[in-house]
């Protein structure tokens, strides 16, 4: 299946190392110095110091609705304007938005798109990030439109260069700079929790600026489970500093050599601690990891995340197989990071962790049984060589949320997802994709709640899931080839030329890549993995039964729509947990369900009372 494609990338690498310097500029010294500035200057001032700066640039949004024939959005900015300009003391007070008076935000970039002007040249630009050639000629005249721009100073001299910049055009700047201090934690955790942000962003900067207006119509049938699914994006961080208040260290592992980072919040006095584990190839910063610390962190436990086996940043550091698949392997390892972690962290706050812990989602709760089930024999049989400095940790907790049984079932679930738009006639299927982009991208521009309605129909639900993992084996597919080439792929690997490779790996499955690459990878090695039924096996939970029904310390914790899970799987679970080790909720998908109270409540109550580990030493 062939995506839609987006704005030609011809100077990529040039877009890369101008990506790389605002990353570096926005981490380094614009995130380090907000937090300074925070802390002098309230919220509700640097709300209204934007106010201003937006309020300021009104006459050029009045042209370009005018100049796009929007005469109602015209009127509308007339009246904000007015109305903030006096009642808002000069724009301070956004009295507008409080009156209900609609926003019609237009740009040169948006004038010149209607006016037939289609880009051709993706460019990412110093400070203000993505663009294309028509939207860069548009910020121009832009900033020509800004009233701003024409008050000289009071001690202008044409004959001083220098004098240009008078009071007015810095106060452009601190402008440009107080919105910043309020959005770069979030472009930079982005920036860190990707492990190719640029590409994402090319490709959604296509569709954020596309003239073509989203027909929100569902046409198609709902799919439920996979429509709850979506909801995954209601379940974040609620206080925005959070982040920011994490701490991020790193350990040596000593199978590799490397050093791992994770990031973790204490409480102040010694304290259960929570060890996170992400779902497949979820990062220490994203979302749903930093959701889940801090909902346990505000309950009162310490909370430590790391990375997920199928992350680039834990495959190219701790990982001592080049690419991950096998279970037993990518378990061990983790199980090995996470005894270093939890020794780093005893050494650095003596008397501070409590009991522990080990808390996983979707592919991180497979991870986190297969730990509970082997326990202190945790080792690869393909590997018996491999010893560890330290003992393996042991847990006084295990929970596991959302949890596969049968990974490479799930595994046919998403390349399934992902080819769903095949459903469509393919009169129509370019036109549909494209449509859904522009309704995501649409969607984002807005604050989602639970109360939002996502206007997805099955197909595009489904897609919109299989797309997401797709992208996530894109990058796992390159992180491996990149440092292992087997040579499967035929473009070449470059790292500031990487679209024709992409589109090149976006044509293998999760399938594909257990065939073409793991199990080709895991015979070279001589490892005891080289069939598919040998790996099937050992991704399959129902192989570690025996291991999971000794162990008391499981909480499992999965909905009863997921689609990950057949009704043979929640057979066997609900036939090797008790009830009190296991929960089933009705509806939620896969992850969709965990802004919902009582889920939350469900999550907090299995993890509260943790067994004392000198209880469980006596068993």
């Amino acid at each position: 299946m062939v995506l839609p494609e987006s704005v030609p990338d011809p100077i990529e690498p040039f877009n890369r190392v101008m990506w790389s310097f605002n990353k570096g500029l926005m981490t380094d010294v614009i995130k380090p110095t907000s937090r300074v500035y925070r802390l002098a200057v309230a919220k509700p001032i640097r709300t209204g110091i934007g106010n201003i700066g937006k309020n300021l640039t009104y006459p050029g949004r009045l042209i370009n609705n005018l100049l796009q024939g929007k005469w109602a959005g015209a009127r509308d900015e007339s009246y904000r304007f007015a109305c903030n300009t006096t009642a808002g003391v000069a724009g301070f007070f956004d009295v507008g938005t409080k009156w209900n008076i609609p926003k019609s935000d237009a740009d040169f970039g948006q004038t010149f798109g209607q006016w037939g002007w289609q880009p051709a040249c993706f460019i990412m630009l110093p400070i203000f990030g993505p663009s294309n050639e028509r939207d860069t000629v548009g910020l121009a005249a832009d900033t020509a439109a800004n009233p701003l721009l024409y008050i000289a100073p009071y001690d202008f001299d044409a004959n001083n260069p220098l004098t240009y910049l008078g009071p007015y055009t810095y106060f452009s700047y601190a402008v440009t700079y107080n919105d910043l201090a309020d959005s770069v934690g979030e472009y930079v955790r982005f920036s860190q929790a990707e492990m190719d942000p640029y590409s994402e962003i090319q490709y959604a900067w296509t569709f954020a600026r596309a003239n073509r207006v989203a027909d929100f119509q569902v046409k198609g049938k709902a799919d439920e489970a996979s429509l709850e699914t979506l909801e995954s994006v209601f379940f974040t961080y609620k206080d925005m500093e959070f982040p920011g208040r994490g701490k991020t260290r790193s350990v040596r592992i000593p199978a590799t050599g490397k050093e791992l980072k994770f990031t973790f919040w204490l409480q102040p006095g010694s304290a259960n601690v929570v060890y996170i584990i992400p779902g497949l190839g979820g990062h220490r910063l994203a979302q749903p990891s930093l959701a889940l610390a801090e909902l346990v962190f505000k309950n009162g436990f310490s909370a430590v995340v790391v990375s997920s086996p199928f992350n680039s940043e834990f495959m190219e550091h701790a990982s001592t197989a080049a690419l991950p698949a096998y279970l037993p392997v990518d378990g061990h390892d983790l199980h090995v990071a996470l005894t270093e972690i939890d020794h780093r962290l005893h050494m650095l706050y003596p008397d501070r962790l409590g009991n522990k812990a080990l808390m996983g989602y979707s592919m991180g709760a497979l991870e986190s049984l297969f730990i509970a089930a082997t326990g202190p024999t945790n080792r690869p049989p393909a590997d018996p060589g491999v010893t560890n400095h330290l003992p393996l940790i042991q847990f006084d907790r295990y929970v596991a949320i959302n949890t596969p049984v049968r990974l490479l079932h799930g595994i046919s679930k998403l390349d399934e997802f992902y080819r769903a738009p095949l459903d469509w006639p393919a009169a129509v299927r370019t036109d549909n994709l494209e449509n859904t982009f522009l309704k995501v991208a649409a969607l984002s521009k807005g604050t989602l709640t639970p109360q939002t309605t996502l206007p997805f129909d099955a197909i595009e639900s489904k897609f919109l899931i299989g797309l997401n993992f797709r992208l996530i084996l894109r990058d796992i597919i390159y992180s491996s080839q990149r440092r292992n080439n087997q040579g499967v792929l035929h473009q070449a690997i470059h790292n500031f030329r990487r679209e024709p490779l992409y589109q090149e790996i976006l044509q293998y499955s999760y399938r594909d890549y257990y065939d073409k690459f793991s199990i080709p990878y895991y015979s070279a090695r001589g490892l005891t993995a080289p069939t598919a039924g040998t790996m099937e096996k050992a991704g399959d939970l129902r192989t570690y039964e025996t291991g999971l029904r000794a162990n008391p310390d499981i909480r499992v914790i999965v909905n009863e729509n997921d689609f990950l899970l057949e009704d043979a799987d929640l057979a066997w679970l609900h036939d090797t947990f008790t009830p009190e080790h296991l929960t089933v909720f009705k509806k939620g998908g896969h992850l969709g369900n965990l802004f919902n109270p009582a889920v939350q409540k469900t999550i907090l109550a299995a993890l509260t009372p943790m067994r004392p580990p000198e209880v469980k030493a006596s068993q």
